[in-house]
């Protein structure tokens, strides 16, 4: 009998004086006991009395539906299970493949990993190849050294003397504007012949170097004609390096006047827009040019600081915050009358990436008011420097103020905080055209063993932020050869396109004299850098032995990741560092913790932990077992870790002497065979030198095909354990196809295909049809069904992946389907392993349909149960799917299966957004846990500035590519017109740079970014029992119930009534975020160590050279021609570049 459509407040039938309201549309009794889906959550067993208490009346002569009774469900889900135990015993062939590989025993030995032994082999052999790194390194430092002391100054030096390549050349030559097309400076410029090498991922040329020198400095200037004059020898240092070890990667010597040389020569990625590469802002070249700092920076914002003066120094702070690395601690404080923290953070931080972002964000927030109080600022920043009682540097303290100019010299702060020991160096720094006697802020620099430096205009802003490295850099040069230590940084995208890459750095130093007695030289020349790629050091590890979920990672005395399979950073931003965290890169917990500070610490350590981990598709969590080894790689700051599940201790190794049997098996992977013995998919892995790769698979075995026919699997060129696991499985897969799948009808029980995939890299599909829609990666170690199954016992079940914004499935020629695998696990002599994965896809609509069936009250299989006219039954999820809701759900809170109709595109889609009423209840009720974690390797398109009116705007931190964009001056140019005309003819020391400008716009480019992610796993509730969603005269009844032995969740629900009711819904999808609230992060900061050597003292330091106003004059024509552009807001043709700075003596 069909049932009445219900509405709330509509009596069931029934009757007249005994009307009752639907279950859930208003007061009943019983229900007292009921609570809201919003309020605490835990279990509602305590309910079930009253709950049970709920029958449905009915008159004689009426039939009528009452929810169904606990016993009931439990015994639909028993059908359940029964029906997919049944399937996948039948097709899925788990125990048939154990008797397949006992059968085959004699062709391979089970071997053993011993985590500890593999741990030392491998920290062992990265050591030996940074060890090889090491000593080219320390050969080019001292060529080095020894070329620039032989080296005779040459005043008039030309451009014309001077033969080197260009890096940057064949760019300016391609624009017709370029300054050095016009003056014709090319002719000391070599033009070179390239070919490309697959090592380098670049075109290279081996026997030349290449030059690059900063936009913003004048390659015509004496110092670096002179410098590039004595660099030259080092080409034959370079090739000599190269000859010992054909592995070295890019050797380059960034120098301290800004030119880079770099071998071998291959031509200078240029951006789109203004190239503002400078090798002395390098994450490689400032960890090597100086020790760990602890940094105050103090800004003035008086009221005489204002306008364009206010702007320079938010810019410099911003400049200057950039030459600073995760070794760095740093705070900055703006002072008037009084100085405060411009940011939430109240003490000295880590100078890393996310920190230093809000440094930024913070000052552009800077407003002039008050008068100036030197005082002020400079207590508080010894203040901050004396605190003991936080993590920072201990090594270099200094204070970098900026301002427009004073008379105070608060001597008495001096006297009291740093002297007479001056163990706290003070940066001064002069910013915007003023006419203030300066001698004040020059005093305070000198007398605190620091420098003085003035920043006039834009152009003058990245080089004197930068150059208070040249000052740190006296203690290490006067150290000598205690200095002399190789340090390996943390990992960063290479400019020249290698990827991602770790340097070894050492400083090099001026050991010339002024005359004989002379104290010594006390400049560093520069940093000596030979990168090693990362994918290098990946090859020294296991490949394939570990399984599908065991890995190696190696981290570094900050805790950031060398090795990890989860380093994988989207953005290209070469400019940024990579630093995830290992308590970033998976998920934290406490035993994670303990694991990462002992090997910060450089401890060995072996733990057996259970923890939870992400699914290779981010969108489930397994909570599993895994042991955990670590040694420290010796002669580096770095330490290795191995992650084995404890089913991968042992591994197959496959033992084919047997050539007939070797062309047998392979026989099975020729595309004429898929027919009769279903489509192979193979693992594109690295099975020969000179196999061809490919992003398609087909192609990728045609390729294998071809070579195999040239080479033998025994050949030397070619990965013997690789390629006879692979024929091996290719055989073992084979007899599965013909002992259990051939003879099978799959329709018979609505199965679109069967598979097997195995740690040897063969994932056979059968039928042959069924490769069309196989949409899983061809590598098993890669495949999310392949990893999870592993990891749990029972059946995965994986609906198809929905995306929100994206079309709901279409249900066409039955090619959607559920995959429902197993992993097969054998015992071999007390043994366990788990060599495969088996499985089953299923026809998502047949069994929507066979899903309503088992779940209903049906006693034929062909004809749904009836109720007579005097009988009473309990509704079903066949009969009356309109007022009934029957859900399958997986454990990442997944719709797997429906019977309702129109939700069957809507599977594989988060149930949230399918029912959320639903879903909220059933996570309030334990049946589901949440877990939110943040990955910081995303990339994001920059937000386009909003206008909004009066409505607040968004922070935005301009860049030096901002400031030197054409759009952001023309709103500057009117006003500054004649302010710096004047000041040019007044001041010589005016303009110390002239700011090149950027034509066009500035382009979009992504950054990296902070994304949130949010997963659901099965919590805590194993029972089955009923629940109440109350809401008034909306509430609903429904039943939960684990299947055994599955990923599954089994649910039963009135279906909602009235609409206005919906809960908060609970969110899945990735969103954008800012992270963890970095304010409450600093104040328990994780566990790191810093360099263990420092130099930041030399009694024989003379503190004699600590600054002075520059002394170049500006161009009065260019700087008019140029500001008149600018107003008529036309592109100006490019203008000389800045010449190096003055100070800077060789």
């Amino acid at each position: 009998m069909a049932v009445p459509a219900r509405t709330c407040g509509a009596s069931r039938p029934g009757p007249a004086l005994t009307a009752r309201p639907w279950p859930g549309c208003g007061p009943q009794p019983g229900r007292g006991a009921r609570r809201r889906a919003s309020g605490p959550r835990h279990p509602l067993s305590l309910l079930l009395p009253s709950l049970l208490l709920l029958p449905l009346l009915a008159a004689p002569g009426t039939s009528a539906y009452s929810f169904p009774q606990q016993h009931t469900m439990q015994h639909w889900a028993r059908r359940l299970e029964q029906e997919v135990d049944g399937v996948m015993r039948i097709f899925g062939g788990v125990q048939q493949l154990r008797e397949i590989y006992k059968d085959n025993r004699n062709l391979f030995e089970v071997q053993e990993n011993e985590p500890q032994k593999l741990v030392e082999k491998v920290a062992g052999d990265i050591e030996s190849l940074l060890d090889r790194k090491v000593q080219a390194l320390k050969r080019l430092a001292d060529a080095a050294e020894n070329f620039q002391k032989a080296h005779r100054w040459q005043d008039n030096i030309k451009e014309e003397d001077i033969m080197y390549y260009d890096a940057k050349a064949d760019a300016e030559l391609d624009d017709p504007e370029s300054e050095d097309v016009e003056r014709g400076s090319k002719a000391s410029t070599l033009r070179l012949d390239f070919i490309e090498d697959p090592n380098f991922k670049n075109k290279v040329n081996y026997s030349y170097t290449a030059v690059q020198i900063p936009t913003d400095i004048y390659k015509g200037s004496t110092v670096i004609l002179n410098e590039l004059n004595w660099t030259e020898a080092l080409e034959n240092v370079f090739i000599e390096n190269r000859r010992q070890d054909p592995t070295l990667l890019w050797q380059v010597f960034g120098s301290a006047t800004g030119v880079t040389r770099y071998y071998p020569a291959t031509p200078w990625r240029a951006p789109k827009k203004i190239d503002l590469y400078d090798v002395r802002r390098r994450p490689w070249y400032i960890q090597g040019a100086s020790s760990p700092k602890d940094m105050v920076i103090i800004v003035d914002v008086s009221g005489s600081v204002s306008g364009l003066t206010l702007k320079l120094m938010k810019t410099s702070v911003c400049e200057m915050l950039d030459t600073l690395s995760d070794d760095d601690y740093v705070n900055v404080a703006s002072f008037n009358e009084k100085a405060q923290p411009v940011s939430c953070f109240t003490h000295l931080v880590q100078a890393n990436v996310r920190n230093k972002k809000v440094f930024k964000e913070a000052v552009q927030g800077m407003v002039a008011k008050g008068t100036t109080g030197y005082k002020a600022g400079f207590e508080y920043a010894f203040d901050q420097l004396q605190n003991s009682n936080i993590t920072r540097a201990n090594c270099n303290k200094m204070i970098m103020m900026f301002t427009d100019g004073g008379e105070d010299r608060v001597q008495d702060v001096f006297e009291k905080y740093n002297w007479p020991n001056r163990t706290v160096r003070v940066f001064t720094f002069s910013v915007g055209q003023h006419n203030y006697d300066v001698t004040p802020l020059q005093w305070m620099a000198c007398a605190n063993k620091g420098y003085y430096f003035e920043i006039p205009s834009i152009g003058a802003i990245r080089i004197n932020t930068q150059e208070y490295l040249d000052v740190l850099g006296r203690p290490m040069v006067l150290a000598g050869k205690e200095a002399k230590q190789v340090q390996w940084t943390n990992v960063y995208e290479d400019a020249l396109g290698l990827g991602l890459v770790v340097t070894g750095t050492l400083p090099v130093f001026n050991l010339t004299q002024d005359g004989p007695g002379e104290k010594k030289n006390q400049l560093i020349l520069g940093v000596m850098g030979i990168d090693v790629a990362l994918n290098d050091i990946k090859r020294l590890t296991p490949n394939y032995t570990l399984g599908a979920n065991g890995y190696v990672f190696a981290i570094d005395l900050n805790g950031y990741v060398l090795l990890h399979p989860n380093l994988k950073p989207q953005t290209t931003n070469f400019r940024e560092p990579v630093t995830l965290d290992f308590l970033d890169a998976e998920l934290e917990d406490e035993n994670k913790e303990e694991i990462r500070r002992s090997m910060i610490d450089g401890n060995k350590g072996h733990k057996q932990i259970r923890t939870l981990v992400k699914s290779l598709d981010e969108r489930y969590i397994d909570e599993v077992m895994r042991n955990y080894t670590w040694v420290p790689i010796r002669s580096t700051n770095y330490s290795l870790g191995l992650v084995l599940p404890p089913y991968s201790t042992f591994y197959l190794q496959a033992n084919l002497s047997d050539q007939i049997l070797q062309v047998k098996y392979f026989e099975f992977l020729l595309p004429s065979s898929f027919e009769s013995e279903g489509h192979v998919f193979i693992a594109p892995r690295e099975y020969c030198k000179d196999l061809n790769a490919s992003d398609n698979n087909t192609e990728f075995l045609k390729n294998f095909i071809e070579l195999m026919e040239k080479v033998t699997p025994d050949s030397k060129q070619c990965n013997n354990f690789l390629l006879h696991n692979l024929i091996l499985d290719t055989g073992i897969t084979q007899q599965l196809v013909e002992r259990v799948w051939r003879d099978q009808d799959l329709n018979t029980y609505s199965l679109l295909a069967v598979f097997a995939a195995t740690d040897g890299g063969i994932t056979r599909v059968f039928p042959n049809k069924a490769a069309e829609d196989w949409t899983e990666n061809p590598e098993p170690f890669n495949a999310s069904f392949y990893r999870r199954s592993l990891d749990n016992y029972g059946y995965v079940f994986k609906p198809p992946h929905q995306d929100t914004l994206l079309r709901p499935l279409e249900l066409e020629n039955d090619t959607v389907g559920i995959l429902v695998s197993t992993a097969v696990e054998l015992s071999l002599g007390g043994r366990t392993l788990r060599p495969a994965v088996v499985g089953v896809k299923l026809d998502l609509e047949a069994w929507a349909e066979k899903f309503k069936v088992l779940a209903s009250n049906r006693t034929h299989q062909d004809q749904p149960q009836k109720c007579g006219p005097s009988s009473h039954c309990e509704m079903d999820c066949e009969v009356n799917n309109e007022d009934l809701l029957c859900v399958l759900i997986d454990d990442g809170g997944f719709l797997v299966l429906s019977n309702q109709n129109h939700q069957w595109d809507q599977v594989g889609r988060f149930f949230s957004e399918v029912d959320a009423n639903l879903m909220l209840a059933l996570y309030n009720n334990s049946f589901y846990t949440r877990k939110e974690s943040y990955d910081y390797q995303a990339a994001c398109a920059p937000q386009p500035p909003g206008n909004l009116g009066a409505a607040p705007r968004g922070v935005f931190v301009p860049t030096i590519a901002d400031f030197l964009n054409l759009a952001w001056w023309t709103s500057a140019a009117a006003w500054s017109l004649f302010q710096q005309l004047l000041y040019g003819l007044i001041y010589h020391s005016w303009f110390q740079a002239d700011p090149a400008e950027a034509e066009g716009s500035s382009e979009t480019r992504e950054s990296s970014c902070v994304m949130k992610q949010t997963q659901y796993y099965f919590g805590s509730v194993n029972a089955s029992y009923n629940a109440i969603i109350d809401c008034g005269n909306c509430s609903r009844l429904f039943h939960a119930q684990r299947l055994t032995n599955t990923n599954l969740l089994f649910v039963v629900a009135e279906k909602p009534l009235c609409s206005q009711c919906e809960a908060g819904r609970l969110l899945q999808k990735e969103t954008h975020s800012d992270g963890p609230e970095q304010c409450e992060l600093v104040q328990r900061p994780r566990y790191r160590r810093g360099p263990h050597i420092c130099f930041d003292y030399n009694a024989t330091e003379d503190t004699s050279d600590c600054g002075r106003g520059a002394s170049f004059p500006p161009s009065l024509g260019v700087l008019v021609s140029l500001q008149l552009l600018l107003l008529l807001g036309l592109p100006p043709r490019p203008q000389p570049q800045v010449h190096a700075h003055a100070s800077r003596r060789l």
